[in-house]
């Protein structure tokens, strides 16, 4: 005779409000970098079973398990905080709770609708809180400039569920995840389609671990042998004026020693200085260098328009017959700009924030050419928003990622950060070169899978080979256009269900 889940779990459902918290938290563990991916999986599953079993909670079950989540994954934003000027350890962490507080009140949000609607057991288990949950994940991706740290899909990388990123992208697979989930939970409805929902399980994870044979694209020319440069610059030290010739030092010694590579890459702001200050007495000699030896180097360095007293986190490419440049787009708020800047701007003296006021350029595309070829550009936190990057297909041959995790220090960002780029990689179907100043760089496959890897907080070259490609994916061509729409039309024609907006408490068939 069929267990039900509410005989299943008698003890712990009486502490509703804890158990979401724990399972909050474990959810964590299936991201780096501890990529126990099966957790993703138990994780929303407990959430799952408090909706069904305690409809009532749904609203502060769903806040507990945001609160747990984002307490344990993005605890790391304390030592960031912690980094911009001596605020104690206090406020650091107060700033920080504040900040997953809010993030939590998605998961509310998500509980509240999905107490909202009234269903089967098996088609709110598999249709419903899936196609809610994705929804919320792109919400939270954009609104109020986005934060899709920690979506689901990031946790499947190394999983079977990774085939889907080249076609759907990571929400795709985080709805595969969920869908899942549910399939299995529906395992215990005392139903006759128990055969059906397990088949349909296998069927996902066998069709995801077929994508991940397909090759999304094809080599254009020969390989390019690479070098990343990690200087592993403190982020306490980076913007003194007594650092910056060591570190110029440091860079050129490291590059001078690799002018055996075709292509160079330094991390974001490597040159902690505005680029005219530096340029006749620095830039250029090593631009004479490069151009001698030919090779390609790529750097970061902090550009400013004069006249207007703007300034700009870019990425110069020299090598070429001319200069090229990529500029920032996606600034991250409060760090490189100040949001009511009127009304905030005394904020910028009590962290004692450098840079923090940049601007952007409009760019047509993140792209920025790279001898004989185009390379997609991302600075730091742009990798996170994959329907961003995917401008620069299908001209791009490969990716570039520069970034500065010294923010994060020797916390779980630079691991989850990394992981972020893999997911970026395998959308595409691009190599990815991923430098950073204090780890962790690496060289990434069009599968998402790391060819090698710099160990964090060293000084260290990363040296490499990767393939120019061509070639668009699915997801590159149509964004998070497919998934959306695919979630939109499961929850319009997957649901011969009543809606309870208005006050319909309409009742739960037990199937």
């Amino acid at each position: 005779m069929p267990i039900s889940l509410k005989q299943t779990l008698p003890v712990f459902l009486r502490y509703p409000t804890l158990l979401a918290l724990a399972a909050g938290g474990i959810t964590t563990l299936a991201y780096a970098p501890f990529n126990v991916w099966i957790m993703a999986l138990a994780g929303p599953a407990v959430l799952f079973v408090l909706w069904l079993e305690r409809p009532h909670l749904c609203v502060r079950t769903g806040f507990m398990y945001g609160l747990g989540l984002m307490g344990s994954g993005v605890s790391w934003l304390h030592v960031s905080i912690a980094q911009f000027g001596d605020l104690g350890w206090l406020f650091p962490l107060v700033v920080t709770f504040v900040f997953v507080v809010l993030m939590a009140l998605y998961y509310a949000c998500l509980g509240w609708l999905a107490g909202r609607f009234r269903t089967t057991r098996s088609q709110s288990l598999i249709l419903l809180y899936p196609a809610l949950w994705v929804l919320l994940e792109w919400l939270r991706g954009w609104f109020l400039t986005g934060f899709p740290w920690l979506q689901i899909g990031y946790s499947q990388i190394d999983s079977q569920l990774a085939g889907y990123g080249p076609l759907l992208g990571v929400l795709g697979i985080s709805w595969m995840v969920l869908v899942t989930t549910g399939l299995l939970l529906s395992l215990t409805t005392p139903t006759r389609y128990r055969i059906g929902y397990l088949s349909a399980a296998v069927l996902i994870w066998v069709a995801g671990w077929m994508g991940t044979r397909i090759d999304w694209s094809q080599p254009i020319g020969a390989p390019i042998r690479v070098a990343l440069v990690q200087g592993n610059i403190p982020q306490a030290e980076k913007w003194l004026p007594e650092q910056l010739l060591p570190s110029l030092v440091l860079y050129a010694k490291k590059t001078k020693e690799n002018l055996d590579r075709d292509l160079i890459v330094w991390p974001e702001t490597a040159v902690s200085a505005f680029q005219f200050q530096v340029d006749d007495a620095f830039i250029r000699p090593l631009e004479n260098t490069v151009k001698r030896h030919q090779t390609h180097l790529v750097f970061g360095v902090v550009q400013m328009d004069q006249e207007r007293k703007h300034y700009f986190n870019a990425m110069v490419a020299l090598g070429n017959e001319e200069r090229d440049h990529y500029y920032k787009r996606h600034l991250v708020p409060f760090t490189e700009y100040l949001p009511l800047k009127g009304i905030l701007w005394p904020l910028v003296d009590l962290f004692t924030i450098p840079m923090s006021d940049f601007s952007t350029k409009e760019e047509a595309k993140p792209i920025m050419r790279v001898g004989d070829y185009l390379a997609g550009l991302s600075i730091c936190y742009e990798d996170a928003f994959g329907s961003e990057m995917i401008e620069a297909l299908p001209e791009a041959a490969f990716l570039i990622n520069a970034s500065n995790d010294a923010w994060f220090g020797k916390s779980l960002a630079p691991y989850q950060h990394l992981q972020i780029a893999r997911m970026r990689a395998l959308e595409t179907g691009r190599y990815l070169l991923r430098s950073t100043n204090t780890g962790i760089s690496a060289i990434i496959g069009p599968g998402g899978d790391i060819l090698v890897a710099s160990p964090l907080l060293e000084v260290d070259v990363l040296k490499g080979e990767i393939l120019p490609l061509e070639g668009v994916t699915p997801y590159a061509k149509y964004g998070n256009l497919s998934v959306l729409a695919l979630i939109l039309l499961t929850i319009i024609a997957g649901f011969p269900c009543r809606y309870s907006m208005l006050g319909d408490h309409c009742g739960r068939s037990r199937e």
